[in-house]
């Protein structure tokens, strides 16, 4: 096989893998309880958590021994929880654990006030290496309680991205999912925060996800509505309003549409 088959018969990266390394957890479990989460499904399917006690917050500190010995990288932290007031102790650090490793930090999360302020003010000497990507896919709370119970609203989410663009770190947003057909909504509360981009994504697996996770009928009834705006007709209608949009960036979902390259690399974050 020549170099170039090589190349071409490399798996595509999605999910995580777009945007980092490896990825790193200190928890099991999480209060946001989103009805869309992977990792809830995973842990329900797996027999390792129920629908009912996926909310409650486990530490397990043991998960990130991987990633602090892994030679230094770029780590999404955290992917199947969230930084919440009642695990900011901890999830601190395990951040200050993955900077001493030498990594260089994603940090993601449906983000609560206190707890960005707490972090740009205890890791302020690392902004060159922390970048932030606060959780966005809607403007409506009305949306973002439906689908993530227990998360911040939109005018707090906003206001964590101010605050930690304007204590100097990098700052990008995920649109992934996009929870309604108004994302022009968090684009233009957002973009003028962003040192980085604003990555906009379909919502993935939907149906199974859902249904693991106890989704009810009604839940059915809107995530149908919600998938409709997600045809490849109307992706094609977003991605041609953006396509040439600086701080826009598309999710594999999306370009897969689209017709837009699919990297084999992990980590490239494009």
């Amino acid at each position: 096989m020549n170099n170039k088959e090589s190349t071409m018969s490399k798996k595509k990266v999605f999910g995580t893998k777009e945007w980092s390394d490896i990825s790193s957890n200190c928890q099991d479990g999480c209060e946001n309880d989103c009805k869309y989460c992977y990792a809830k499904a995973s842990a329900v399917s797996g027999g390792r958590r129920t629908v009912e006690d996926w909310k409650e917050n486990r530490p397990a500190f043991r998960k990130m021994s991987k990633a602090v010995r892994h030679s230094p990288c770029k780590v999404m932290f955290p992917t199947t929880h969230d930084i919440v007031p009642d695990n900011l102790e901890l999830c601190s650090k395990a951040i200050q654990k993955l900077l001493d490793a030498g990594h260089e930090l994603l940090i993601v999360s449906k983000p609560h006030f206190e707890c960005i302020e707490y972090i740009c003010d205890r890791f302020g000497g690392y902004s060159d290496r922390i970048l932030f990507r606060f959780t966005i896919g809607s403007a409506s709370d009305t949306v973002l309680t439906h689908w993530e119970p227990n998360a911040p609203c939109f005018a707090e989410r906003i206001a964590c991205l101010e605050h930690a663009f304007y204590s100097g770190f990098k700052t990008s947003v995920s649109c992934e999912p996009m929870l309604d057909d108004n994302i022009g909504a968090v684009v233009s509360a957002a973009e003028n925060l962003i040192t980085d981009a604003i990555w906009l994504g379909k919502m993935n697996s939907a149906y199974d996800r859902l249904a693991i996770n106890g989704g009810t009928d009604e839940d059915v009834d809107i995530l149908d509505i919600l998938l409709q705006t997600q045809s490849d007709d109307r992706i094609f209608e977003l991605y041609e309003t953006y396509k040439d949009h600086p701080k826009i960036k598309w999710k594999e979902s999306i370009k897969s549409v689209v017709g837009i390259e699919i990297p084999t690399e992990a980590g490239l974050d494009i």
